[in-house]
């Protein structure tokens, strides 16, 4: 489930435009537009403009970025998303992660540095100090 302020929105397959299958193993990087679901395996990296589901016996080897990132496989690369990043409790992420927003359910495995801004102005630098001032 990802949420767009107060709303949520449950993903689902009829809105999946990319599906890897099962027994599909990709190497090289992938660049695709809409919702991908990767219930395979993929080495290399994910450039997504827009979702990006990740099967629970999925492993994908390389770096995702992408609007929201539901994790319940594992990922042994960085995570960037512009949105939410979700990992259920079967997920294991290896890796540091940029995010907006980010859930993390119990039992899911992180090991990395997370950075979660909610938004570009909220932490602001003061001019010339070393200073971080929350707005």
């Amino acid at each position: 489930m990802f949420n767009k302020g107060n709303k949520s929105e449950i993903l689902n397959t009829e809105k999946v435009d990319t599906i890897i299958g099962l027994s599909t193993n990709i190497e090289g990087t992938i660049r695709a537009t809409g919702t991908l679901r990767i219930n395979g395996n993929v080495t290399g990296e994910l450039i997504i403009t827009g979702n990006v589901i990740i099967g629970d016996s999925s492993i994908i080897q390389g770096n995702i970025k992408a609007e929201n990132v539901y994790v319940a496989g594992t990922v042994n690369g960085n995570v960037t998303a512009s949105g939410q990043l979700q990992l259920t409790s079967t997920a294991k992420i290896i890796g540091d992660v940029d995010v907006k927003n980010i859930i993390i359910d119990e039992g899911a495995v992180f090991e990395g540095h997370c950075k979660a801004v909610p938004n570009e102005g909220s932490i602001k630098k003061e001019k010339g100090k070393d200073n971080i001032s929350i707005a």
